[in-house]
């Protein structure tokens, strides 16, 4: 699993914030207020996104609608499952990332564990 190249990520999180399926067009009109595109730029942007598999794409008239196909947490998951794979050692790595937590982030992954490891005693 790869990352996004800039456009591609600006407009992922166009569509996780917008929690549901997107046309072109609203996304283009939401970018607008940033940056000057075409259309046909956001609509290439889209369709390989969803060719990459990042985006389920339904026809809606004559138009596409797409969503993603994972939530951003979802994503962020699988960014860090990816890392601690290339990393080589993943137990040193877990470390190093601890290392450089914030008291809340360790809370939280705290917390996140202890829910995990009661799951697994069920």
């Amino acid at each position: 699993m790869r990352g996004f190249g800039e456009l591609e990520a600006v407009i992922m999180e166009r569509l996780w914030a917008a929690e549901g399926w997107r046309t072109v067009r609203e996304v283009l009109t939401e970018l607008l207020e940033q940056r000057q595109l075409a259309y046909t730029t956001v609509m290439t942007v889209l369709d390989n996104l969803h060719k990459k598999g990042w985006l389920r794409k339904e026809s809606a008239g004559k138009a596409n609608r797409y969503t993603p196909v994972m939530t951003k947490e979802e994503y962020g998951a699988a960014q860090m499952r990816r890392a601690l794979s290339d990393s080589g050692d993943p137990a040193v790595a877990l470390l190093k990332f601890v290392g450089q937590m914030s008291p809340e982030e360790a809370a939280g992954l705290r917390a996140a564990l202890d829910a995990h490891e009661g799951r697994d005693a069920r």
